[in-house]
């Protein structure tokens, strides 16, 4: 079927048509332009929410990263960047394979379409024109007809008349012919111009019309064949991406199958475990008869000292048996904590002097692989003066060697304190458990260098005097309750039985031997308050006094 033939007088409808089929391709042009838009915005989201959750770098959130379940979350992100990345490509290939490709179509459709209906109208026109000379011939050639029979019929009349003159006659006769012959010619030309009329009707509706009419007919198909093939290449966009974001998917659910639950429970253990033994049983203590009291070398004041917990939230002393604990662990998220970690419990001091360990042990092995460079360039330069000055290398061997040496004495410092809290995590025995292990009453010298070693002789761990220098941090909560309390009263005698030098907030110092008074006694944390007038008072560790309550108070005891 033909448009050329069926719709031979359709001019204007198939010129409509055709806009219309234009207006459709630049209305899907526009539909897949919206799309890629969209895709770059999820592509966008994907990526800022990617982002948005990955672990900021040096910062807690980095460290959390060592679990299984946060390194299958971390894949997952990745993944989903690249998911995000595919996303780009479905625009990417969309504006190129179908956006670009159409709208220069578009407007080679638009510029065809313009030549052909600009040659039906060229056609149109020139039929028109020559049918409007057809009816000028024929009008023309009807009234000479008119005119030459009037002219005859006033000849006949004349000629009838005998009243007229022969020449009125002869003249009216002549007149006659001549309309007569005019008559002819506009009826020869009428008839000449009727039959090429005819033949160029008949090759305007069945030749050029046609010919025009065909070639819109096969643009018109062009455009309808264009837009299917890119709605194929809509929905190929699309499947070509699908592999990868199947990958993508495949990773997570391989992320997700990595986890490791009994990894991440040991984890735990070494992020926290502290090296501390448990405490063993608490001996009965009769209070039946007066008579001094000999606290377990095992108690829980002792392992409680052990730098593990803190008064209990009920208790009455809190905010004032452990105030130093709180510096610290503010001076500690101030990065002023000591350099040998002695602020920490045994076992996370163990691992943060080897991380540190290996740490300065990398950057000798950069250092070394360093001067090894430069000294293989010294020897090609003392080879081939001609490629450069071996003196110029000397410098940089010498600041190598002393960066060297300072390392490895760095190296050497945290590698004693290393093998010094190796020292002291032993695996103990039941019977050592019952022992305090850190105390000897005929061994003064482990009492006289407590304060180097950062221990009490409970076994208890201390601070440094150093500590107190580098970060000064104003306890205020301490203070004020400290300062608001009432006096307490007296409830027995103590004796010092070494010194102790109280360097933090809410201690006090004694020296061997002072008498002073207790105004509060051990309530299970390993300190005793005491006070030496009525302007001093603080706390002293208990296995470092023997404490002699008053009768009417609790009872004669000894804390040793």
């Amino acid at each position: 079927m033909s448009w050329g033939t069926e719709l031979w007088d359709q001019f204007d409808n198939l010129e409509k048509h055709t806009q219309w089929g234009i207006d459709v391709l630049e209305k899907y042009i526009k539909f897949v332009k919206e799309r890629t838009e969209i895709e770059i915005s999820y592509a966008k989201q994907l990526r800022n929410l990617s982002k948005k959750y990955q672990p900021k770098k040096n910062s807690k959130e980095e460290e959390e990263y060592k679990y299984t379940s946060c390194k299958a979350f971390l894949a997952t992100l990745n993944e989903m960047n690249d998911y995000a990345g595919q996303h780009e490509v479905i625009s990417e290939n969309m504006t190129s394979q179908i956006t670009a490709e159409l709208a220069r179509f578009v407007q080679e459709l638009k510029q065809e379409r313009k030549s052909h209906f600009h040659d039906g109208r060229k056609a149109q026109q020139y039929i028109e024109t020559f049918w409007k000379q057809l009816e000028a011939s024929k009008r023309r050639f009807e009234r000479d007809c008119k005119e030459a029979d009037r002219a005859q019929q006033y000849f006949e009349k004349m000629d009838a008349d005998i009243n007229v003159t022969k020449a009125d006659v002869e003249k009216a006769r002549q007149q006659a012919q001549i309309r007569h012959q005019m008559a002819e010619d506009s009826k020869a030309e009428y008839s000449s111009i009727l039959q090429k009329f005819n033949h160029d009707q008949r090759e305007h509706y069945h030749t050029h019309i046609p010919n025009i009419f065909q070639k819109i007919q096969e643009m018109e198909e062009r455009r309808i064949v264009r837009i299917g093939e890119c709605m194929k290449t809509y929905a190929e966009v699309d499947r070509q991406v699908i592999p990868i974001i199947g990958k993508c998917l495949d990773g997570i659910t391989k992320a997700a199958e990595s986890i490791d639950q009994k990894n991440d429970s040991l984890l735990v253990i070494e992020a926290f475990k502290s090296g501390f033994e448990p405490p063993g049983d608490i001996d009965f203590e009769d209070f039946t008869q007066p008579m001094k009291r000999t606290v377990s070398e095992s108690s829980l004041s002792n392992s409680r000292w052990d730098g593990k917990s803190e008064p209990k939230p009920g208790s009455k002393s809190k905010g004032k048996l452990w105030p130093f604990i709180k510096k610290n662990k503010l001076s500690l998220k101030l990065g002023g904590g000591p350099e040998d970690f002695s602020n920490l419990p045994p076992e996370q001091r163990r691992k943060k002097l080897q991380q540190k360990v290996d740490e300065l042990n990398k950057e000798i092995q950069k250092e070394m692989d360093q001067r090894d460079a430069l000294t293989k360039m010294k020897d090609v330069y003392i080879k081939n003066p001609q490629m450069g000055d071996a003196a110029s290398v000397d410098h940089k061997l010498t600041e190598l060697g002393q960066n060297m040496e300072k390392l490895q004495l760095e190296a050497q410092k945290f590698e004693g304190w290393l093998a010094e809290v190796e020292g002291r995590l032993p695996v103990r025995t039941e019977q050592s458990r019952r022992q305090s292990g850190m105390y000897d009453t005929q061994n003064t010298s482990a009492v006289n260098n407590c304060a180097q070693d950062r221990e009490s002789p409970d076994g208890s761990y201390t601070e440094e005097p150093s500590q107190e220098s580098e970060m000064k941090v104003p306890v205020t909560e301490f203070d004020d309750e400290f300062d608001d309390e009432e006096p307490l009263p007296t409830i027995g005698t103590c004796k010092a039985l070494y010194t102790f030098e109280g360097q933090n907030e809410g201690t006090i110092s004694v020296m061997e031997g002072e008498m002073l008074y207790v105004i509060e006694e051990d309530k299970g944390d390993g300190w005793t308050r005491i006070r030496r007038n009525e302007d001093e008072e603080g706390y002293v560790p208990t296995s470092y006094v023997e404490v002699y309550l008053d009768k009417n108070a609790k009872g004669a005891m000894t804390y040793i």
